[in-house]
């Protein structure tokens, strides 16, 4: 539900309107105040008259000051008021009267235009030539005992901005006021004031010439700076001929961006020149057609439509929207390119001077009726987003935060809380000041959110063409909803990411993980994991770090994205791509601090030269791939028995490590999930698990990638105060978030599975007895991906978990799969497991070969304990034979082996001695006793085995 800023505002006025229409929007300064003007009707006897009205609403007090009632009806199109609300500037907009200047307006725009991209063309729209105006811009001193207007332009027909200056310190000697006029000049005029009867009146106004030529310009109010585009001429070598034309630009020039900062007793400054590549080049030969909207305060046409957003953090985004056609089209086509047949590719590009990267989005074939009237929305959203609005059609949120490289972006369809009559919306400036109670003033969705890192992300808009306030929000559910019915996978890890390292919000991210849950077989399903795992870890890592350690997680693992990757995702009828492309040494298009008016003045700029420094120098992150690597081949010759249990900082009583209860303190909120068990016992009963061999390796690798890059480089330059101590901490704090976020990873899994440890009586191989196949079908299959994720980015898992894993798959899939899964190291066959596996299996003849192959795949060892506990005729003739092959080897036996507890009665007599024939068994004892003493020999071993081969067991 929106609210109207019109019909608001009406409630506001005095009696002395008896009506108030055609409400206009004339501008926004820095204070968050909007300027707006209307036409009042008053009745005088039978008779009525009209006039316009400029006034100032006051959004923080939510007043509204009538600044002046004109004696007649204006076109009012922009306005501005100083700081004191007693200046005031507005510009008109007229029917031209001069048939020598409608002459020469009549000849410009007969000529038939082209606008280009990259070479190929379409034709531009022409338009009526009956309908040409001009711009007058004024100054009036409304404040003083005579109201007088100063002329500031007259009779132009370029488009005219006007725009105090707001300073820290406001002065009542003097004002400047911005005057800009289209491709003409951009002038400074200086207002110096003189005192008269307690009032102040002007005294003098003196211009300044800032730029003599320039095809855009937007005013940054917050930051005081003035944004604007001009052909730079390139820089040739002295012995280069190069012929100017005085009427038009030299060829070599080149469209540069460029911005004025504005200080308050200083003089301005140039503090940025970047060099353009436009998809259209602007030119001096423009439709002529303006738009006269003045949020944000721009000077711009038909042919560029660009925009600027700033953040005092350092953040700067150019955002450029076109239309254009990849090829040149045919003739016949040319001729009717604005037929509403013909498709064009609607797109737009950011420039992020932070991250010295472009992310371009394209959208092809759209008709040209329609992607005429698309007019997208840029908008901060948050900390670490920018939302792209465009109504109707899809909602991109771009993640261009200064956590990370830009890469986990969010495309969509279009928001749904975004009433369907919205044409084009524009934030307004957010106040310091501005609460939550905005929320209620405005009549917002209760579905909204309102903070992000503790900053809003409850963005105020107002739709121009209706004066509506519209609350701009991505809500929870609407992203939960792209969840499931997304099919990109890069679209599902962008919003993985978002609630994991942006809002640290475990409960939406548990309804995500139920969502993969309901179709565990999705080819994704691994990547997500593996994207819980890396975000989840890094989210606890960074909370309550020490100040000293923080330069270091710039070089942790954030995401398992690719810096500056590119996809395409199915946004409705859309196919919308998403590209990067780097930009290189972007900090020389930037003032140093030491080149400043002011060196080292901490402002936006200097955040930004700061964040470019460190940009240029970027280090590598640590990859879990090559522990992933390294592990692949040590765990090919794992012995758990070889390693001490004492290794590793995750041993009990040694080391740092992060309790099952802080890790909601850890993820900044209290969840579910802080006291709740596995549905197995965490404990294994070798000397060092697996678990300490990976944490361990993690620990050792993490420590030498943060010592190489965080403390010294190969040429012993100092990277920031982190000191060998400071790597110790954070490996181990890292090494330990990666053993919790796995544990909080597989209760979530285990949950979606519908079976909670804390509902469920039993734990451990009884629970999976118990379950139903459903259930352990659904566990099993989400267990699996899980294993997978995790050992392709080398995390540690729960203890226990391994065997649990083994058990319920062997009650799952078919035993053939079963040992399959044994033999690619899927399953392992710990003590426990494998001893609950050899006794599940019976000692019937089928069964026996079953016993026997498990038996094969495991470790020696492993395998001689299980046989000797395995009572069976097949156990005895094993041991029998490696004992009599260690005896006739020379091997001498450690210790004897004990009597079979169990003596079967036999009938076969062929092995024992007769008279008439010697028996086989005295003569192989015989044999032994002559390699070996007696004690040396188990004779109870060797005697029940030869018994027992003459019986039919198998």
């Amino acid at each position: 539900m929106e609210e109207n800023l019109a019909a608001k505002l009406c409630l506001l006025l005095d009696e002395q309107a008896s009506e108030a229409e055609q409400w206009k929007l004339l501008g926004q300064e820095k204070d968050g105040s909007l300027l707006l003007g209307w036409i009042e009707f008053i009745s005088l006897g039978k008779s009525h008259k009209s006039y316009s009205v400029i006034g100032r609403y006051d959004r923080v007090k939510d007043e509204l000051q009538v600044l002046h009632r004109f004696s007649k009806t204006l076109n009012l199109i922009q306005a501005s008021v100083n700081q004191y609300c007693s200046l005031l500037g507005y510009v008109i907009k007229q029917k031209l009267v001069s048939d020598s200047i409608v002459n020469e307006v009549k000849e410009e725009n007969d000529r038939e235009k082209v606008t280009e991209n990259n070479g190929h063309a379409f034709e531009g729209e022409t338009y009526s030539n009956t309908e040409l105006e001009y711009y007058h811009a004024y100054i009036m001193e409304f404040k003083t005992e005579e109201t007088k207007v100063h002329t500031l332009e007259n009779d132009k027909l370029k488009q005219i901005r006007i725009q105090f200056l707001y300073n820290e310190r406001p002065s009542k000697a003097l004002d400047k006021l911005l005057v800009l006029v289209h491709q003409e000049y951009i002038q400074m005029h200086t207002v110096f004031y003189e005192p008269k009867s307690e009032i102040y009146i002007i005294k003098e106004l003196k211009k300044e010439t800032l730029v003599k030529s320039f095809i855009w310009a937007q005013w940054d109010a917050t930051n005081q700076v003035l944004y604007h585009i001009h052909h730079r001429k390139a820089a040739v070598s002295v012995f280069t001929e190069v012929s100017v034309d005085k009427e038009h630009r030299p060829p070599c020039a080149s469209p540069t961006l460029s911005g004025f900062q504005f200080h308050d007793d200083l003089p301005h400054e140039t503090v940025l020149n970047i060099p353009l590549n436009l998809p259209q080049t602007p030119s001096s030969d423009n439709c002529g057609t303006y738009e006269d909207d003045v949020i944000p305060l721009r000077i711009h046409d038909c042919s560029l439509d660009l925009i600027v957003i700033s953040d005092y953090k350092g953040i700067v985004c150019v955002c450029h929207h076109y239309l254009y056609r990849p090829v040149q089209p045919p003739q016949h086509v040319l001729e009717s390119a604005m037929s509403d047949l013909n498709t064009v590719y609607f797109a737009y590009s950011i420039t992020l001077l932070h991250h010295s990267c472009v992310i371009h989005c394209v959208v092809p074939t759209i008709p040209w009726a329609r992607a005429k009237l698309m007019r997208p929305t840029f908008a901060l959203y948050g900390d670490s987003h920018m939302v792209v609005f465009v109504q109707d059609c899809f909602t991109h949120l771009l993640e261009i935060g200064l956590h990370h490289q830009p890469c986990c972006h969010i495309l969509c369809g279009p928001l749904t809380n975004v009433p369907l009559q919205s044409s084009y919306l524009v934030p307004l400036l957010t106040l310091n000041n501005e609460s939550n109670d905005v929320k209620t003033k405005f009549s917002v969705n209760a579905d909204a959110d309102l903070s992000l890192n503790g900053s809003s992300c409850n963005i105020l808009t107002i739709d121009l063409p209706t004066l509506d306030l519209v609350y701009l929000n991505v809500p929870t559910s609407f992203l939960i909803d792209v969840f499931k019915k997304e099919n990109s996978t890069e679209v599902r890890l962008g919003i993985l990411h978002y609630f994991l390292s942006h809002k640290n919000d475990l409960d939406i991210v548990s309804d995500l993980i139920s969502v993969i849950a309901e179709k565990p077989r999705a080819l994704d399903i691994a990547k997500i994991m593996q994207e819980f795992l890396i975000s989840g870890a890094h989210s606890i890592v960074q909370k309550n770090l020490l100040s000293d350690a923080v330069p270091l997680l710039s070089l942790v693992p954030v995401t398992t994205m690719d810096e500056c990757s590119n996809f395409k995702a199915k946004i409705g009828e859309f196919t919308v791509t998403l590209s990067h492309e780097k930009l290189w040494n972007t900090s020389v298009m930037l003032l140093s601090p030491q080149q400043r008016l002011v060196p080292y003045r901490s402002d936006l700029w200097t955040r930004l030269w700061d964040l470019l420094s460190k940009r240029s120098d970027e280090l590598p992150r640590f990859k879990p791939s090559q522990i992933a690597e390294k592990l692949a081949v040590s765990l090919a010759c794992y012995q758990p028995e070889a390693l001490s249990r004492c290794s590793t900082p995750m041993s009990p009583g040694g080391g740092f490590t992060v309790t099952t209860a802080a890790l909601g303190e850890l993820m900044g909120s209290r969840h579910k999930y802080s006291d709740s068990a596995l549905p197995f016992i965490e404990m294994e009963s070798c000397t060092a698990s697996k678990q300490e061999h990976i944490i361990a390796v993690n620990l050792r690798e993490l420590s030498l990638h943060l010592l190489q890059y965080g403390t010294k480089n190969s040429i012993g330059r100092i990277r920031g105060s982190c000191t060998p101590l400071h790597v110790h901490a954070m490996s181990t704090r890292h090494v330990s978030s990666q053993l919790e976020t796995s544990r909080l990873l597989c209760q979530m899994l285990c949950k979606a599975a519908n079976v909670d440890s804390r509902v469920e009586l039993e734990r451990g191989f009884c629970l999976i007895d118990q379950l139903e196949d459903s259930r352990r079908w659904l566990m099993f299959t989400l267990l699996e991906r899980y294993r997978y994720a995790t050992e392709s980015i080398a995390f540690p898992v729960p203890q226990g978990f391994m065997s649990f894993l083994t058990y319920l798959g062997y009650r799952t899939v078919k035993y053939s799969m079963f040992l399959q899964y044994v033999q690619h190291s899927v399953f392992e066959l710990q003590v426990d497991v494998a001893k609950i596996i050899m006794a599940d299996i019976g000692d019937t003849k089928q069964n026996v070969p079953r016993k026997l192959e498990l038996l094969r795949l495991l470790p020696r060892t492993r395998a001689k304990r299980l046989l000797n506990q395995w009572l069976h005729p097949m156990s005895f003739m094993l041991r029998a034979r490696e004992h009599a092959a260690n005896t006739l080897s020379g091997e001498l036996s450690q210790s004897r082996s004990r009597l079979p507890q169990h003596r079967h009665h036999h009938n076969g007599i062929s092995a024992f001695p007769s008279t008439d024939r010697l028996s086989p068994l005295d003569t192989f004892l015989d044999l032994l006793t002559a390699k070996a003493s007696l004690t040396e020999l188990d004779f109870g071993l060797l005697i029940e085995a030869t018994v027992t081969s003459t019986e039919d067991f198998v």
